[in-house]
């Protein structure tokens, strides 16, 4: 494929006359069939590198994501542009997944997205080996490592896909990821030689802040009330976020909260409204923003510290996506410290404690000693720790690292479709004609979108017949409620729920084996990445931004000069006035000279000796020399 060929593809689909920073060297090693990792921050134009070469190429990509909000988004917007683009997630009714399966066979659609989790899936299978698959896009790639900090396991079936898919490149995509994490993600996607490309992570536009306080709330307040545009606030929890909203409606700021609790379409909604700039404020938690696309985001702030410099860098980077004059605060009282250190035991407890919550799973499920194994057991957190008088987080953690060491999978809440039963016959169910327009419309519509309604329960998606009926989605909900009432019909709406699943049958605790693997490396990489986070908000004499990028491996040589750190520094040699900038060109001027010790310049200089001290420590900031077995060397 030639340069002028992906040129017009961009121009012709997206209006753009270039590419911007590695976009068309990844493109370009991705279309020549090479197997490629692109590092782009936040906002880097990471969609255009598999968008591009998949329309160059004869044949489907398949976009590997576990982030629904983004599959909509993008499925939207390539339809938009008249390419053609299917998504399968969770809410999906057998049929519906078949159906799209099937257009990917013989439709000539060029995208399907799907979640890491759906690839396991026999069905999915089946039908993946009669497309023509021309490449495979792994988006959040560093979720496929054990080394990262958001490692997800079905992420590793992604290997077990390029297996039925010979000769098919992959293209693995991240804006976070330090170097261990790079080279494992190449392994675990089974690359066949490394082939990386790196854009700085580095935002100028973007001002990093550390906020000491011991007054949060009227800190956020006062900085929302200084720096106008669109904000997102994070906090730890999910009570929190309707409590700041709350604060900051009482103070005349349009907000809204947002936590991965609320019901899909109340998600919607205030995304929406937010995205359209109806409310100025988003207060989240982290399951805000994961391809969410809004440019012109001013302020992001963190009410807490996270727990790992990727997961805080990801979150900032959705501040200033648009290039404008953007911040990145986090507000950080004495207590926060005390608090990030807690996670250590709350995500890694005691192994007695581990041992206890297995040995209590068996009596909550009545489980015999041997039995078990394949077992699909529903699984009620909050109910569990009532009964054996535990707290949810360390449970939670327990039953993570249980699942790690191979006696059980633990999966996270799980989006169950809603599902619906008629208990009428179907000769009765025509007789209901005095319930209304609406419910006459409902009933019909329901009957022609799904079989098998009258002998089991049907998954059925309320949106999908909201589309169909021309109500809301609310009314849906509403009339599908009443049925049930009525005894009609048997309504489950969508829930959320946990599930453990026996991987093997119960075994006595005295045989309960947690390997190093499971808890002690991980445990060990888990406090370093919560120490890395302290000493950020500790720091106050690196440029933040240096130090972010250090920690992602990259090796700049200037400072950002717009940080705290940054604007402190350049305040403080303001005030110290022409005294010590004579000092600096006196130092400046002996190592044009020689290279020479400390000592030897301070030997030379008529200068009270910590004043010369000084002096150094500052020119070795700024990087105007630097030293060398050590001797003192002037920077070229």
């Amino acid at each position: 494929m030639q340069e002028a060929d992906y040129l017009a593809i961009l121009k012709q689909y997206w209006g753009y006359d270039s590419f911007r920073g590695i976009q068309e060297d990844i493109i370009r090693s991705i279309g020549e069939g090479h197997d490629t990792l692109g590092l782009m921050p936040t906002g880097g134009g990471k969609s255009i590198t598999f968008q591009v070469p998949a329309l160059a190429m004869d044949g489907l990509c398949l976009v590997v994501t576990p982030l629904i909000a983004l599959m909509k988004d993008q499925v939207q917007h390539l339809r938009q542009r008249g390419i053609k683009a299917l998504a399968i997630y969770a809410g999906m009714n057998r049929e519906e997944i078949v159906t799209t399966l099937e257009n990917c066979i013989f439709g000539n659609y060029k995208f399907l997205y799907i979640s890491p989790e759906r690839l396991d899936t026999e069905l999915f299978r089946t039908k993946l080996r009669r497309m023509k698959v021309s490449m495979i896009t792994v988006d959040e790639s560093h979720c496929i490592s054990q080394w990262g900090y958001d490692f997800r396991p079905a992420y590793l079936k992604i290997a077990e896909i390029r297996d039925l898919l010979p000769g098919v490149p992959v293209l693995a995509l991240t804006a976070t990821a330090t170097p261990e994490v790079v080279k494992d993600i190449q392994t675990q996607l089974h690359f066949s030689q490394g082939n990386v490309f790196r854009m700085s992570f580095e935002r100028e536009n973007l001002a990093y802040v550390v906020r000491r306080t011991e007054n949060k709330a009227d800190e956020l307040l006062h900085i929302l009330n200084r720096q106008p545009g669109s904000a997102i606030v994070y906090v730890r929890n999910r009570r929190r976020t309707k409590e700041i909203a709350s604060l900051l409606q009482e103070a005349g700021i349009g907000a809204d909260f947002y936590h991965a609790g609320l019901d899909d379409a109340t998600r919607d909604i205030r995304q929406q409204r937010w995205q359209r700039g109806e409310s100025r404020v988003i207060v989240a938690t982290n399951a805000f923003g994961m391809g969410i696309d809004k440019p012109d985001v001013r302020l992001v702030i963190h009410m807490d510290l996270p727990d790992s410099i990727e997961a805080y860098f990801q979150e900032a980077g959705r501040a200033g996506r648009d290039g404008e004059k953007a911040y990145a605060v986090i507000l950080y009282a004495k207590s926060d410290r005390t608090t990030l250190l807690k996670r250590i035991p709350d995500n890694f407890p005691q192994k007695d404690y581990i041992k206890d919550v297995y040995e209590h799973l068996q009596y909550y499920y009545q489980m015999a000693m041997g039995d078990g194994q394949g077992c699909v057991k529903e699984f009620d957190i909050e109910d569990f720790c009532r009964k054996f008088k535990y707290f949810p987080v360390p449970v939670d953690s327990a039953l993570r690292i249980l699942t790690r060491a191979g006696y059980l999978e633990y999966t996270d809440e799980q989006d169950n479709a809603s599902r619906l039963l008629f208990t009428l016959r179907r000769d009765e169910l025509y007789k209901l004609k005095e319930m209304g327009n609406e419910m006459d419309l409902l009933i019909q519509t329901v009957l022609r979108s799904y079989t098998g309604l009258f002998t089991d329960y049907t998954f059925i998606d309320e949106e999908s017949l909201a589309t169909r009926t021309g109500l809301t989605r609310n009314r849906v909900y509403e009339l599908l409620l009443h049925l049930s009432r009525l005894h009609i019909a048997s309504y489950i709406p969508r829930k959320k729920t946990p599930y453990i699943i026996y991987t093997r049958g119960r075994v006595d605790t005295g045989q309960l084996h947690i390997s190093p693997q499971a808890y002690e490396e991980r445990k060990t990489r888990y406090e370093k990445r919560i120490n890395a986070m302290l000493d950020y908000a500790d720091n106050d004499t690196i440029c933040r931004s240096r130090l972010l990028l250090h920690y992602f491996g990259e090796k700049n040589e200037h400072n950002c000069g717009v940080c705290d750190t940054c604007l402190r520094h350049r305040t403080r040699h303001a005030k110290e006035g022409s005294t010590d900038r004579e000092l600096e060109t006196g130092i400046i001027r002996l190592l044009q000279e020689q290279a020479m010790t400390p000592a030897m310049v301070a030997g030379r200089l008529a200068e009270d000796k910590d004043r010369v001290a000084k002096a150094l420590r500052q020119l070795l900031e700024k990087e105007r020399i630097f030293t060398e077995n050590g001797m003192l060397l002037l920077k070229k």
